[in-house]
C-alpha cells in the first residue's frame, strides 16, 4: 500500500475500481446461480434417462432375440446391405448465461430403408420392433451423450465462475478496500497537520498584532508626555482687558 500516492486522485480511482470489482461480483454471482439451477436440471435429466436406457436397452435386445428366433439369424444379410445410414447425429450449440454447451441432436437423411424385404418368409413383425425399439435406443442415447457433454463443459465453467466469484469476494475488494482505507487514513492526517500548521500561524499572527497594538499604545503615550513637558506657563504674555 505504501507504493500508492495517498492523493485525492488515487482516492477516486480506487474508489471506481471498488464499484467496478462490486459490480463484476454481482454478476458473476448471478451466473453462477444460473450456472447451478442448469446443473441441477442436467443432473435430473440425466438419470431420468439413465433409468429410461436401461428399460430401453433390455427390451430392444429381447426384441433382437425375439426376432432371430422367429426369422433365423438375418445379421448376415443385414451386413450385404448398402449400410446407407438413414439416422445421423447433428451438432448445435446451447448458450446459458454466457456459456456455449454442446447439443447433438437426432434427424433422419430420409434414406430409402436397406434390407426391406427381411422378414418376408417369417418374423416380418418382428423385425419391424426391432427397428423401432433401436430407433427409441439411439435417441435416447443420442440424449443421454448431449446432456452428459453438456454437464461436464457446464461443470467446468461453473468451477471458473465459482473461483472469479471468490477471488473477487476475498482478494481483489479486500485489497482495493485496504487501499481506500489507508489513503483515507494518511488524508486525514494530512488534514489535522494542516489545521494544526493554521492554527500556529494564526496564533503566531495574533501574537504579533498583539505586540504591535501594544508598541502603537506605547508610542502614543511618549508622545502625549513629550507634548505637556514641552509647555511653559511663564513664557505666556499677560493679556490685559
Amino acid at each position: 500500500m505504501s507504493e500508492v500516492p495517498p492523493t485525492r486522485m488515487n482516492q477516486q480511482v480506487f474508489k471506481t475500481k471498488k464499484k467496478a470489482a462490486e459490480s463484476g461480483h454481482r454478476l458473476l454471482k448471478k451466473k453462477a446461480d444460473a450456472l447451478k439451477v442448469k446443473f441441477r436440471d442436467y443432473a435430473k435429466a440425466i438419470a431420468e434417462t439413465k433409468s429410461s436406457m436401461a428399460a430401453d436397452s433390455s427390451s430392444a435386445f429381447f426384441s433382437l432375440t425375439q426376432a432371430e428366433y422367429a426369422a433365423g439369424n438375418f445379421k448376415q444379410k443385414v451386413s450385404e446391405g448398402s449400410m446407407t445410414a438413414r439416422v445421423r447425429v447433428g451438432a448445435g450449440i446451447d448458450n446459458v448465461a454466457g456459456v456455449k454447451l454442446p447439443v447433438f441432436s437426432y434427424f433422419e437423411t430420409g434414406a430409402a430403408t436397406d434390407n426391406a424385404s427381411l422378414g418376408l418368409v417369417g418374423g416380418g413383425k418382428k423385425i419391424q420392433m426391432v427397428r423401432e425399439k433401436y430407433t427409441v435406443l439411439l435417441q435416447n442415447l443420442i440424449k443421454l451423450a448431449s446432456l452428459q457433454t453438456s454437464f461436464v463443459t457446464l461443470d467446468e465453467a461453473m468451477k471458473v465462475t465459482n473461483r472469479r466469484v471468490n477471488a473477487l469476494e476475498n482478494v481483489t475488494i479486500p485489497k482495493i478496500q485496504g487501499v481506500l482505507d489507508y489513503i483515507d487514513r494518511e488524508l486525514d492526517e494530512l488534514e489535522r497537520e494542516d489545521f494544526t500548521r493554521l492554527k500556529l500561524v494564526q496564533g503566531k499572527k495574533e501574537v504579533q498584532e498583539q505586540q504591535q497594538r501594544k508598541m502603537m499604545k506605547e508610542a502614543e503615550g511618549h508622545n502625549e508626555e513629550d507634548i505637556m513637558g514641552t509647555f511653559d506657563a511663564g513664557d505666556d504674555e499677560d493679556v490685559v482687558f
